[in-house]
Parts: C-alpha cells; structure tokens; sequence
C-alpha cells in the first residue's frame, strides 16, 4: 500500500460528551479521484450526516508496507458526495481541539498495526525528550506539489519545535506500530504530513 493516494473525511461530534472525530478514508475502495475530491464540501457533508462539522483530510498517501486492522469486519461504505469511504477510527479532541498546532498528539482509537518493511525508507520526527515518531502518510494539502522524493530534505523546510529533529533512514529490520490495545499517538508537521509514535523498538 505504500504512495497510494487515499483522502479522509472527519465527522466532528461529541462522543460520551467529549468533542471527537470519527475518520473516514477511501483506502482500499478507490484513490480519492481528484475531480470528486474537489467537489466535496464540508458544510454540505454536517448537514446531510448531522453532525455539527465536517473537515477534508487529503489528499494524502501511505508510506507504510502493510496494515492490518483487528476487531473483525470493516463497516459498511458511507458515500460523501459520491466519493465512498470506510470509518477507520475516532479520534480523541477533549484535549486539544480542532485546529490545534503542529506538533500537537492526538489520542487514536483504530485497533490496527502499521508495518515498513525491513529495506524501507522512514521518515521520523524524535520529539526533545526522545520520543519517536513515524511519518505514515505525506499530504499535499500545504504544498500540492510534496512527493516522496522530497521527504528525505523535510529537514530544512519544517519549523521544528525546539529540541526536535528530523530523520531518514533506511529499517535493518521490520518496523512494527501497534495499536490493538492501546490509542495511537498521532501530530503532524507543519506540511500536514502524519507521523505516529513508535510503540516498538
């Protein structure tokens, strides 16, 4: 799965009265064709799905090997404006809200495992105290143009928080990120690129 072009839609409500996300992306139903993408409109998807907000997440594409997804069948399709997608997660907002800074962790509920092949490039931020973060997806929201060519130079283009760095290298083994019992750790960088904390060694 990995360069494939996928996008989402948030679904913005409360949930057991916190402000949350449920995500909804296209991966494996199609690649967000550009001229459906386009017509999306977030005002148009609250109304017709009832909830306070909608936000557009894309396009964006996969920079793991493989994903495996636990707690049996995926949901049924939900169709946006004629661009069908599958809810992959919930995402926690009680703490930081919608539109919160770079850099910021997310909590996420989506019961899956992400896995770069051992001879993959990562791409990784390593936050001030240490801690690792994986880039999942490249996004082309800020810059149309980002490829995957361009993500081993990010260093000298992202505003990084003090104490921060930013990696490429190339994985001597199988590099796992599992979140079946506990949230993921999502941020983004300034680009909108994902990155999720590594939770193996």
């Amino acid at each position: 799965m990995r360069t494939v072009r996928y996008c989402e839609v948030l679904l913005i409500k409360p949930i057991d009265g916190k402000p949350s996300a449920e995500v909804y992306n296209t991966y494996p139903l199609n690649e967000c064709p550009d001229d459906v993408w386009v017509t999306l409109d977030e005002t148009a998807i609250a109304k017709e799905q009832g909830v306070p907000l909608a936000v557009l997440n894309g396009p964006r594409f996969w920079l793991m090997d493989e994903v495996e997804a636990a707690g049996g069948d995926a949901p049924a399709p939900v169709s946006f404006g004629g661009m069908e997608m599958i809810k992959r997660a919930t995402l926690d907002l009680s703490a930081v809200g919608i539109g919160a800074p770079a850099y910021t962790g997310h909590n996420v509920n989506r019961k899956s495992v992400f896995t770069f092949a051992k001879g993959s490039t990562v791409y990784q931020l390593v936050a001030s105290d240490g801690t690792v973060y994986v880039m999942q997806s490249w996004s082309q929201q800020v810059d149309p143009n980002l490829a995957e060519s361009d993500l081993s130079s990010l260093s000298e283009r992202l505003k990084l928080p003090d104490g921060w760095t930013f990696r490429s290298l190339t994985l001597t083994e199988e590099l796992r990120v599992e979140t079946v019992e506990a949230d993921a750790v999502v941020l983004q960088d300034d680009l909108r690129n994902s990155y999720s904390k590594v939770t193996s060694p």
